[in-house]
């Protein structure tokens, strides 16, 4: 690689070469990943933007995303960005002209209208009719967006070979770290090279695959480090000392070598450069402090351009002239110039042309620079500005990114005008399918009423709040997780203070989904399920009816009541033939009509009539695999799976267990995980006594007893002492029928007993 302007890779030279040997083994279809990691300032957005200039004159496709400390919680931010700046789109398209430039895009890769519509959707553009309404329940929105996003991946790298660049991985969203979790699986197999640069503080999830390789960058000799203060001296004169002071100052770190170089080399005359450096901390005071005072000098002698330095700071590392100019309100003219004299310094790179520029700083340690010059009340003044900024001039940020004006407004120390923001920011993921970037907010939502003063007002937004934030923390983090009762039970508490009884449905749900999954006694479930059913008969509400006697039948069949939940499935199906069927699975996390058909079909096996239960499991199998809801179709698929299992149809088992375990992985349904490879190590065993399936059953046994899910558990016990009794190991089985006792009490599924006397009685004749 040469050195440019832009590129100084003094000390790096082995480090570089190592990625363009990476780079030809990309050439010849071997994907790559390397992970370059090292402590900020140390050169890797310098050695990245080396590899990108070397590769420049060659045929490839260059994908460049980057993170930031301000979009942490911005589901997908670096990918957004990156497809933006690809498309063209800038602040003041047209909604219609967005789309083109979003369709002339893909038509380069083919993509389907499926996923052109997946992408207008990730991208914020309402759709105008050009492309197909997508009916898919959350997570399969979800799964296929990050599927589409792998897909055109793929045909790109079809084209030519593909350098993919994510920069500052430490500041990565949860979700977009998701979506690269799957391009680094998917690089295996095709021509791609993928160089992800982070802090030491990041832990990036990849290392250790055979394609991955980790290169840790270390910090620069003196010899080194006097070798880039020269080549960055050039032609003029710096003494000695000097040289010796900036690189005993700088502590090897190739930023800080440059910036208090230049800071020296600004200065003019000689004594003033000696004062410029001997005005920089020395590295026992911390490599940053040196960084710190450098910049300040350097900031200083740019006049009038530091103020906006300061600015585009409060703004982010990244900020757009038309935002800038909004706040600074200054003439055109001298905003142009100030701007020039921040690019000239090296200190900003511009990106496009004026005035649809954005200007990125050259490292968030600049950034870093420059915000802390501001004194505090100032600080909490520009970000008040920035924020009615985007409000007064940028409707489409405030309604495609109102977490950007959250974040402003918290720190301009304005909780109360930035919870509705805040509210808005949660709703904006929940409605994206980023659940964990909606969390974050529902979580600051809650911080920031903690401190707000008593009101009215506030109380019916905190009702909102948790309202909303009840159903997906309950998607996130479970059934039986304390978080999602305690945050349903708030929601409960304030829906019954304002008689909100049109949303106390989305309060109970959770609370009764926690019963529903082991979290506590089955007449405790049942308690909570009559306040639904009331509910429903005082509002009316056919869709609390039926949610209500679902859940009735349900614990009525684990309490062996089976009469009576036969009688309340029936009324629930009752319900449900009166409802339209679209959005019931997502708003429920599973369809009720087709679950409650699958309980139905149980309770009447359990009552002797094995072929009108078989009948109706069908039924509710088919309309599951019709619908595609993940959730819905795991819930039938195991359940009929552990209902075959009673009949001792081990085929049917087998088939539909495996079916359950590729259901679960692809779409990560943790609490159903591991019954798949529990109901087939089963079936195997005793179906071909296959020994391989003793520890697999025994292993599937434990890691579902980790999910926290128990319902049920006294069933799934006594398939592996049933599997051990006939291996000859009814000493190792009994423990498990005991424990399987003590849980049916415990959890008064009643409904399990006659089949663990059974099982009691064989494993103690064999013992």
């Amino acid at each position: 690689m040469r050195a440019s302007r832009l590129t100084t890779l003094i000390g790096r030279e082995e480090e570089a070469e190592l990625l363009l040997r990476r780079w030809s083994r990309v050439k010849t279809g071997e994907g790559q990943v390397v992970l370059l990691s090292g402590e900020a300032g140390i050169g890797k957005s310098r050695l990245t933007a080396a590899l990108l200039e070397r590769v420049a004159t060659e045929p490839h496709t260059r994908l460049r995303y980057f993170c930031s400390p301000q979009h942490t919680d911005s589901a997908l931010y670096p990918i957004v960005g990156q497809l933006e700046r690809a498309a063209g789109l800038t602040y003041d398209d047209t909604p219609q002209a967005k789309l083109d430039k979003l369709d002339a895009m893909l038509a380069q890769t083919l993509t389907s209208a499926r996923d052109a519509a997946l992408f207008s959707e990730m991208l914020s553009l309402t759709n105008d009719g050009r492309y197909p309404v997508l009916n898919l329940a959350p997570d399969q929105r979800r799964q296929a967006t990050l599927e589409a996003l792998t897909a055109q991946l793929a045909v790109l790298a079809g084209q030519r070979p593909v350098l993919m660049i994510l920069e500052d991985a430490h500041w990565i969203d949860p979700t977009s770290l998701e979506a690269f979790g799957r391009t680094v699986e998917r690089v295996k197999t095709l021509p791609i090279l993928l160089v992800v640069t982070f802090r030491p503080e990041f832990n990036a999830p990849w290392v250790g695959q055979s394609h991955v390789m980790s290169l840790t960058l270390n910090r620069l000799g003196e010899r080194e480090a006097a070798a880039m203060v020269t080549r960055l001296v050039g032609d003029k004169e710096l003494p000695a000392d000097i040289t010796a002071e900036i690189v005993e100052r700088t502590d090897g770190i190739p930023l800080f070598v440059e910036e208090m170089t230049k800071a020296v080399l600004e200065a003019g005359t000689e004594e003033e450069r000696r004062r410029a450096a001997g005005s920089v901390p020395s590295k026992t005071l911390t490599v940053p402090a040196s960084l710190h005072a450098s910049l300040m000098s350097r900031l200083d002698r740019l006049g009038a351009a530091k103020s906006v330095a300061q600015i585009g700071a409060a703004i982010g590392r990244e900020f757009s002239h038309a935002l800038l100019a909004a706040v600074t309100l200054k003439p055109e003219a001298e905003l142009r110039s100030a701007l020039d004299r921040l690019i000239a310094a090296g200190l900003l790179f511009p990106q496009g042309l004026t005035p649809h520029a954005t200007y990125l700083f050259k490292h968030a340690l600049v950034q870093d620079a420059a915000y802390s010059t501001l004194l505090r009340e100032r600080r909490r003044q520009l970000h008040a500005k920035i924020a009615a900024a985007i409000q007064n001039h940028f409707p489409e940020t405030v309604r495609e990114q109102p977490e950007q004006i959250a974040i402003h407004l918290l720190n301009a120390e304005k909780p109360q005008d930035a919870l509705t923001h805040v509210l808005a920011a949660a709703r904006l993921f929940e409605s994206r399918y980023s659940y964990v970037e909606a969390i974050r907010w529902f979580e600051r939502g809650a911080d920031i009423i903690r401190v707000l003063p008593p009101s009215d007002a506030n109380q019916r937004l905190e009702l909102d709040l948790y309202v909303e934030w009840a159903p997906v923390s309950m998607t996130v983090n479970g059934y039986t997780d304390p978080r999602t009762v305690a945050i349903a039970e708030r929601a409960d508490a304030l829906c019954r203070q304002f008689n909100e009884k049109d949303r106390l449905l989305h309060a109970l749900f959770p609370q009764v989904s926690f019963y529903g999954a082991g979290g506590g006694s089955l007449e405790k479930g049942l308690e909570h399920t009559a306040r639904i059913i009331q509910l429903g008969e005082e509002t009316g509400d056919p869709v609390a009816l039926m949610i209500g006697h679902r859940f009735a039948g349900f614990f009525l069949l684990w309490s062996g009541r089976f009469d009576e939940a036969a009688a309340a499935l029936d009324q629930a199906l009752n319900h449900a033939s009166s409802l339209p069927s679209e959005g019931l699975a997502a708003r429920f996390g599973h369809d009720p009509e087709i679950t409650a058909l699958t309980l139905l079909g149980s309770v009447k096996q359990l009552l002797g009539s094995i072929d009108e239960g078989e009948r109706l499991m069908e039924t509710a199998t088919a309309k599951a695999r019709i619908l595609g809801h993940p959730l819905t179709l795991a819930y039938v698929v195991r359940h009929n799976a552990a209902f075959a299992a009673l009949q001792n149809n081990y085929s049917l088992v087998e088939t539909l267990s495996d079916e359950l375990t590729a259901i679960c992985l692809k779409y990560k349904i943790r609490q159903w995980y591991n019954l798949g490879p529990l109901l087939a190590s089963w079936s195997r065993f005793r179906s071909r006594q296959d020994k391989d399936a003793i520890p697999a059953a025994l292993a599937a046994l434990a890691q579902h007893r980790n999910t926290g899910f128990q319902r049920n558990m006294p069933f799934y016990l006594m398939l592996v002492a049933d599997v051990l009794t006939h291996s000859g190991r009814a000493d190792q089985a009994k423990p498990l029928i005991d424990e399987a006792y003590s849980l049916m009490r415990e959890l008064n599924e009643i409904w399990i007993e006659p089949y663990l006397r059974e099982m009691a009685e064989r494993v103690n004749s064999s013992a």
